[in-house]
């Protein structure tokens, strides 16, 4: 059983725990549950924003804790203040030291789109993920049948949520997209070695349709790849340990963004 099989095994355990315990007829009625969705598409493909989809991430089962202090207000708000597009917020307790509350912290101090980055197996948690503030939510074709996908996704657009795909490869992007699908994220990391590579980004860019906004995702370090990625086609980037691992992560994102917008500026005004 490779980590992602072991995550998926115990987010079915935990979701059957949860909803146990708080039925969904109690989540919609949550401040936040008809609240206004913000497009994540709107603002990834915004000109006057970065593209950067910030994420706050404590911990990782790659990488063991990466950051155990950072507070998620001051982050968040660091990061949409340093110029990112969106947010990325991980719930995910067991695996990524991520909680529900995270998120509505996040919600309660930005106006922005957020991604709740977890797990998702379950309609039960795209109800939850309304409830606590998201406008849009992850599901990983490594992670569910393609009928199951589609049903999720197709789940998520009846609420007015936007569905982020995720793929590793052009078998799993062939046979996951879907109409309810927004944004196809093509994750660099190898869920079963765990070896990062844009390189993964940059062979499948062309085969997603122009339909779907493209994001790449993680092993992005260097500003310079993020111009590469946005040459090959690119709209977003989604950014997480490379800030995070800083013990001021709105700060590295700051610093980051900034250098991003001069090696733009200076390619525009070379062309």
């Amino acid at each position: 059983m490779n980590i992602l099989e072991k995550i998926i095994a115990d987010k079915y355990r935990e979701v059957a725990e949860r909803k146990s315990l708080i039925p969904t007829k109690l989540l919609e009625k949550s401040i936040f549950y008809d609240g206004k969705v913000v497009s994540m598409k709107k603002y990834v493909t915004d000109p006057e924003k970065s593209g950067i989809i910030a994420e706050f991430k404590r911990k990782s089962p790659s990488k063991g804790l990466i950051n155990g202090s950072a507070s998620v207000e001051q982050v968040s708000i660091g990061y949409m203040q340093a110029g990112a597009s969106a947010l990325s917020i991980l719930t995910d307790q067991e695996y990524f030291g991520g909680s529900n509350e995270d998120l509505k912290i996040a919600r309660k101090f930005n106006f922005c789109p957020i991604l709740r980055k977890d797990f998702v197996v379950d309609e039960y948690q795209i109800i939850e993920a309304k409830s606590i503030g998201a406008d849009c939510v992850l599901l990983i074709a490594a992670a569910l049948e393609s009928e199951k996908l589609k049903s999720l996704a197709n789940f998520a657009k009846s609420l007015g949520m936007e569905v982020l795909l995720e793929v590793h490869d052009g078998e799993e992007l062939k046979k996951s997209l879907n109409d309810g699908v927004d944004l196809v994220g093509v994750n660099n990391r190898n869920l079963k070695t765990f070896e990062v590579s844009i390189d993964t980004s940059l062979e499948l860019v062309t085969a997603i349709p122009d339909s779907f906004i493209k994001i790449s995702e993680s092993g992005i370090s260097d500003p310079r790849a993020l111009m590469q990625l946005k040459k090959a086609g690119f709209d977003g980037f989604l950014i997480g340990e490379n800030f995070m691992k800083s013990s001021r992560p709105e700060q590295a994102a700051y610093n980051f963004i900034k250098e991003f917008k001069r090696l733009a500026a200076s390619e525009l005004s070379e062309a």
